[in-house]
Formats: structure tokens, C-alpha cells, sequence
């Protein structure tokens, strides 16, 4: 999705059952002691990526675009906002609780950092996973916050879901 000779990248992905714990995640935050976490150097807490839910990692280099890292979230947010409208989907954002939400639920989560003003690591969107493996961790930190999928919030055709992400990821990575 970048420019031929670019040195930005994006990937769309999906993980096996994948716990994950960002810099600033906490023991009291994995309710389920058997579980396996991999610590990685990303913002957040305590997180879960399972087949069905699409991840998209990224290198964006600030240094060639606006340095604002308050900018850079809130086109993430509108990245996902607009993917989730596509299906159909009614969601916002919350500067408190950070990520994507249908109504009180959580539906996408973002990790990032930026070291030397390069942007990396991403966010991830509940397509049609099972979302069981939530209950294993408090998500992000959220105690009492219930998390949703596009499958859990509307009975549509989920078609084209690498493609939609795409467009949507281009048309505000210009924002950026």
C-alpha cells in the first residue's frame, strides 16, 4: 500500500490465539495465570488477537509527515471509524478509553510508538472471532468494558474486508 521505493509499510493480517502485553500492562490485568503473553514495546495494556480479527501493522515515518502524535491517533481512529461504517457500523472514538467503540462496547484496539518520529505497530479490528478469549484478560486495562465484533453487532455479508481496509487506511494516511 505504499509508493514503489517508499519506506512506509502496511500489513493486514490475522494471528493465531495471540495474547499480547504493551509497556504499560500490569499482572493484575491477566485473570487467567495459564495463559501465554508475549510483551512487545507498544503502547497499552494487556491484549487478545485470534483468527477472525484483522490486524494492521504499520511504519509510518513522521519525519516527512506532520509531527503530531495526537494527529496520528485520531487519523487511526477515523481509519477505523470509516472501515466500520462501510458495514454498516455506528462507532466513535473515546479520549479516555482509548480505541473504537459501538455504543459501550470495545470493537478495535490501537498500539502504537513512535521512536525518532517513526510511527510503528497498529491496531486491530474484531471482524467475526471468537470473542470468548477475552475472558482471560481485562482488555486494555477495562474492567467492567465489554468487547464486540462487526459479526456480534450486525448480521451483514462481511465481504472484501482486506480491500475495504485498504481504502480506508489510504484515503487518511494523507492526513497524516
Amino acid at each position: 500500500m505504499v509508493k514503489k521505493g517508499g519506506r512506509e509499510l502496511v500489513w493486514i493480517l490475522e494471528h493465531p490465539t495471540t495474547y499480547t502485553a504493551g509497556i504499560r500492562s500490569e499482572k493484575k490485568d491477566i485473570l487467567d495465570k495459564s495463559i501465554k503473553i508475549l510483551k512487545t514495546n507498544r503502547g497499552g495494556k494487556v491484549t487478545f488477537h485470534n483468527q477472525g480479527q484483522k490486524i494492521i501493522y504499520f511504519v509510518i515515518n513522521l519525519n516527512n509527515r506532520k509531527k503530531d502524535i495526537r494527529n496520528l491517533i485520531t487519523q487511526i481512529e477515523n481509519i477505523i471509524i470509516n472501515f466500520l461504517r462501510i458495514y454498516k457500523i455506528k462507532s466513535h472514538s473515546d479520549k479516555k478509553k482509548i480505541g473504537i467503540w459501538v455504543k459501550n462496547k470495545k470493537i478495535a484496539a490501537i498500539g502504537i510508538r513512535v521512536s525518532n518520529w517513526i510511527a510503528y505497530h497498529g491496531f486491530s479490528i474484531n471482524i467475526n472471532n471468537n470473542l470468548k478469549g477475552y475472558q482471560k484478560i481485562i482488555p486494555c486495562g477495562l474492567s467492567n468494558e465489554k468487547i464486540t465484533s462487526i459479526k456480534s453487532e450486525k448480521k451483514v455479508a462481511i465481504k472484501d474486508v482486506n480491500q475495504n481496509l485498504k481504502k480506508s487506511f489510504l484515503k487518511y494516511l494523507k492526513k497524516i
